[in-house]
């Protein structure tokens, strides 16, 4: 007798697949936007890794109409105050960097102008690492198949998880460290005043003991 047979049973996608299909998918990054008003500085921070590229793209709306000399400066400075990028009457343009070590960077703009103007529009669009580089720029100048590309891709970017995991291990090591170095404080302090207490103690007895003698309280 033989069996039931139908059409054979369809398996979902191995987590490999998935995961690699992940990392191959293009990573979207969304932009920035805020208003603006006249006179006013807003700035945005941000934690770089050392060694990676910055890129960005900026776009400042003007609905003033021109009125009342209204500009806006861009400036891009690192946690020492050394200017990465600077841009007099900005309205729209590109930038981009390397960072040396690993820090906090600051992009800031700033609006000048007199009279009632309406806040102006600013839209900043910025990408790091593996993000920021042009892989079809890299295909043209190293003539790579759209495969090599994409496996170039994945290796950058297991590249840059790699080197996360190693700072963040760092990070961890360097806390541990920290903590271990504040229980030893911590005891030594404890120790301390424990001698300081029972010295103290030692001594209001002897003091005490001699002033009750001194007024013949005591033999």
């Amino acid at each position: 007798m033989s069996g039931l047979s139908g059409p054979p049973a369809q398996r979902g996608p191995s987590p490999l697949a998935v995961l690699v299909l992940f990392l191959l998918g293009p990573s979207s990054v969304l932009a920035i936007s805020f208003h603006l008003p006249v006179n006013s500085r807003k700035c945005l921070r941000e934690e770089i890794h050392k060694d990676l590229l910055v890129t960005g793209a900026y776009e400042i709306t003007d609905q003033s109409g021109g009125a009342g000399g209204l500009r806006t400066h861009l400036k891009i400075t690192d946690s020492a105050g050394h200017i990465l990028y600077s841009k007099e009457d900005a309205t729209k343009g590109k930038f981009a960097f390397t960072t040396e070590d690993y820090d906090m960077f600051e992009v800031c703009f700033e609006s000048k102008g007199t009279g009632r103007i309406p806040d102006q529009l600013v839209i900043l669009d910025m990408k790091h690492g593996v993000e920021a580089k042009n892989y079809e720029e890299i295909a043209k100048v190293e003539k790579l198949k759209p495969l090599e590309v994409e496996l170039r891709r994945l290796e950058d970017l297991s590249e840059s998880i790699v080197n996360d995991f190693a700072y963040m291990k760092k990070r961890e090591e360097e806390m541990r460290d920290t903590n271990e170095s504040t229980n030893t404080r911590v005891l030594y302090f404890s120790i301390f005043s424990m001698f300081c207490l029972i010295g103290l103690a030692t001594w209001q007895v002897f003091y005490l003991r001699r002033f009750f003698k001194a007024k013949k309280l005591i033999e």
